[in-house]
């Protein structure tokens, strides 16, 4: 049964916070883990409580998983240290680089009308909520047949958890439209329970290779979000 709207944001709060791998990962593999971090915990909070709060039903933006410069340091999707203090307006010890990522992602919020607007519509997540490294790189979950294995029982479990604090589950965006768009429609779709998915292009390949073409990406998003909110 989901919860009541006004509960968003603490069920968010709870869910993050309590967030463990409950699978051993394949040897040389680690698990960013940003909320056993007081500061970081601080500020999860304090998202929670301005931004998801007392509002209608969101739609859901699904990453793949945290990456280290990302929400593997500020326990947020798509939000780096600068994104927090500059464009969420929370002040914070957390240091870190830009994340291109969160740069584009960011735009996009911009461009849909800010962060209070944005975040009244739309949730902000991973299949995996928490990231992985192999050494100093980051490691998308399904990039090691192992890892994926072990953990899409928990990527379940995860997923129907948060679409029962009220998420829409007619329709969802999955952002990306090669390998996670392969894995949410082979182990995700169906058994979460959702009747139409969207795949918009990951933030990271926008970035990176198709950058001379960002406000065209950053208007597909908005348009697509909207269309979803509101229906013509």
């Amino acid at each position: 049964m989901s919860t009541s709207s006004r509960d968003f944001g603490k069920s968010v709060e709870t869910f993050l916070l309590g967030l463990r791998i409950a699978s051993p990962l394949p040897n040389g593999i680690e698990v960013l883990q940003p909320y056993s971090d007081r500061e970081v915990r601080r500020v999860v909070r304090e998202m929670c409580a301005t931004f998801y709060t007392d509002e209608p039903q969101r739609i859901a933006l699904w990453g793949i998983n945290p990456g280290r410069f990302g929400a593997g340091l500020t326990g947020l999707s798509f939000t780096d240290p600068y994104a927090l203090r500059n464009d969420l307006g929370i002040d914070s010890t957390i240091d870190g680089r830009r994340e291109i990522s969160a740069e584009f992602v960011y735009r996009v919020i911009d461009a849909y009308g800010g962060p209070s607007t944005f975040y009244r519509d739309v949730y902000m997540s991973a299949l995996s909520p928490l990231g992985f490294v192999r050494g100093t790189t980051n490691l998308n979950f399904y990039d090691d047949v192992e890892l994926q294995d072990a953990l899409t029982p928990q990527i379940l479990r995860w997923t129907k958890k948060q679409i029962s604090f009220g998420l829409r589950s007619d329709v969802t965006v999955v952002l990306g439209t090669g390998k996670l768009k392969h894995y949410m429609e082979q182990h995700v779709k169906a058994q979460c329970g959702f009747s139409k998915v969207l795949y918009l292009e990951h933030p990271r390949f926008i970035m990176q290779y198709r950058r001379k073409s960002v406000d065209d990406y950053v208007r597909k998003y908005v348009e697509t979000i909207r269309g979803l909110v509101s229906p013509a």
